[in-house]
């Protein structure tokens, strides 16, 4: 079976400190290279939650409100996989909906890591332990609609996120209000 997922040549998988294993840079890395594109088949929450999480674990990317990318089978989690672990203070930013590049220059032996709040609209709320000092301390699933991280990864949310966000901020300037009104 055939890699489901792009890594590129310049990383590779090894013990993280944030959570099990993490994907490292072993090649100094420039802003916007492609880092990692992630593949798999697209799935509905439904499918997600009843028969992929409960035996592979947390292995997707969601790409609108109701899909998905994951493996689908025990066989190709592993062929799917990024290792990307999450941090608050994250140098990978989303290009489209699955393609992972660096947000600023990488040095070879950095982790790389990436904020779910740039893939992630979902009802969730996890303690992060990613050791950032801006780490939030408990990440959501709806962080993206918190205006300063909007601002922060403003260029590298995923593009139905980005959607997302160009439609509440319509809605507030029709309504003539702000993310501090509320």
């Amino acid at each position: 079976m055939h890699r489901l997922s792009y890594l590129s040549p310049k990383t590779e998988v090894r013990e993280s400190k944030i959570h099990g294993r993490g994907l490292f840079a072993t090649a100094d890395i420039a802003k916007d290279e492609i880092v990692a594109v992630k593949g798999g088949h697209i799935v509905d929450r439904k499918t997600l939650r009843e028969k992929i999480t409960p035996r592979l674990g947390p292995v997707e990317i969601q790409i609108d409100d109701n899909l998905f990318i994951a493996p689908v089978t025990d066989e190709e989690r592993e062929l799917s996989m990024l290792y990307s672990n999450h941090s608050c203070d994250a140098n990978l930013g989303i290009r489209g909906e699955i393609t992972f590049v660096a947000m600023r220059d990488i040095r070879a032996g950095e982790e790389l890591t990436h904020d779910w709040v740039m893939t992630d609209d979902d009802d969730y709320s996890v303690e992060c332990k990613c050791g950032a000092p801006n780490c939030r301390k408990i990440v959501t699933g709806k962080d993206w609609q918190r205006l300063e991280l909007q601002k922060r990864y403003e260029e590298y949310f995923s593009a139905y996120l980005t959607r997302k966000i160009a439609a509440e901020l319509s809605f507030r300037a029709k309504r003539g209000t702000s993310q501090s009104d509320r």
